[in-house]
């Protein structure tokens, strides 16, 4: 028994499960003398018609296929429907309006803010608004004054480039709210000729989404144009940024489908990949490929670190085995067992390629039409080496 493990210690774990049926095999065969060590003399091995009924092969040919490869990934944002939030004006946070979490929706306020740029820009429009207004009717009279030459051509000209620059400045003036998120009820007041507003100005949400981060509180002096405020995501479509290395880089392009895997047994994500990076990172020598993922009920999260399986869509050509097919030696070596000339079963050494579904690659070893031994390799090496 013990020279029977010594001799098998090479085989695939699982192999043990396979010897079920040496019992009723070996009864058909003729005792032979100890060999050797296998892996330095092996020899083709014989089986009756009995024993050849537990034993499957395959023909090897060469067949089309398509490679998967595995590595890993983090989530981030979408950053076509996401977007950090600065201070659009100075001054101090008097009120946020909402929580970190919480839906918005496009134009929502999401805090108050004492500023007196917003009550400047407030005030610069309402006195363009009435000096547009004024500048428009001295034209408008100058028109008809000069259809009945009341006055010179001189005077309606320059008149009519005063209403035209005083339309420029209220225009200039409204942008300038606009860039502020003025609420468009407060601007069409001041149009209307009521007061400027006073110098309280609202940070209002320029898209709608979850707000994932808060960075400011009452009391907090803003810096226009430099202060992070908030961002805005929309959650329920996220990138998975996957790290691809090697030759695997050849393999991957925009278009291929890819699963995503949280490792807690949750269901996969589905994916596609949108973006194959064009340079390698320094850091990590790989290159990033963007798979866009649809999360609608908020399982992944940014910074998550994930299993990604991207299916390419490269179609390629070779010798495929089944993974039951392949033994190894002491040497950790892979062999098969191959139908020789003279009906016996030869071991012969092979390389193995990249792993798809249950198959393996076979780069070399073998050629098309060799029969390999599928099912019953193990009896067989358990035969050879006795």
């Amino acid at each position: 028994m013990n020279r029977y493990h010594a001799r098998s210690s090479g085989l695939r774990a699982g192999g043990c499960a396979a010897l079920f049926a040496i019992t009723a095999l070996l009864a058909g065969c003729s005792s032979k003398p100890a060999a050797t060590d296998a892996s330095t003399t092996p020899h083709n091995v014989s089986l009756t018609r009995a024993q050849q009924q537990h034993i499957r092969i395959v023909t090897v040919a060469p067949v089309r296929y398509h490679t998967t490869i595995t590595t890993t990934g983090v989530v981030d944002f979408d950053r076509n429907h996401a977007t950090d939030i600065l201070a659009p004006f100075s001054g101090a946070v008097t009120r946020v309006l909402v929580t970190q979490g919480q839906y918005v929706k496009q134009g929502q306020a999401l805090a108050e803010v004492a500023s007196p740029d917003f009550a400047a820009a407030a005030g610069a429009y309402r006195k363009a608004v009435l000096a547009a207004k004024a500048a428009d009717a001295v034209a408008a009279n100058d028109r008809d004054l000069y259809a009945h030459q009341a006055v010179s051509q001189r005077e309606n000209a320059q008149a009519q480039a005063d209403a035209a620059s005083a339309d420029a400045d209220r225009a200039a003036a409204l942008q300038a709210l606009n860039a502020l998120h003025m609420d468009p009820a407060a601007i069409a007041a001041i149009r209307a000729g009521k007061s400027a507003v006073d110098g309280e100005g609202v940070i209002r949400a320029p898209i709608a989404g979850t707000l994932v981060t808060k960075s400011i509180a009452p009391g907090q002096t803003l810096a226009a144009g430099t202060t992070p405020c908030f961002t805005i995501a929309d959650t329920a479509k996220l990138w998975v940024m996957a790290h691809v290395f090697g030759a695997d880089i050849l393999r991957v392009h925009t278009g291929d489908t890819a699963t995503v895997d949280v490792g807690d047994g949750s269901p996969a994500f589905s994916g596609t990949v949108t973006n194959v990076g064009a340079v390698i990172n320094p850091d990590t020598r790989s290159v990033e490929a963007r798979i866009s993922v649809a999360n609608p009920e908020g399982t992944l999260k940014q910074q998550m670190y994930v299993g990604v399986h991207i299916h390419s869509q490269a179609q390629l050509r070779g010798l495929l085995l089944p993974v039951a097919a392949v033994l190894r030696n002491n040497q950790n070596l892979p062999f098969v067992y191959v139908v020789a000339a003279d009906g016996g079963y030869a071991r012969r050494r092979v390389t193995l390629g990249q792993r798809v579904g249950d198959r393996y690659v076979i780069p070399e070893g073998l050629a098309a039409g060799d029969k390999v031994v599928v099912n019953g390799s193990i009896f067989l090496h358990f035969i050879q080496t006795q």
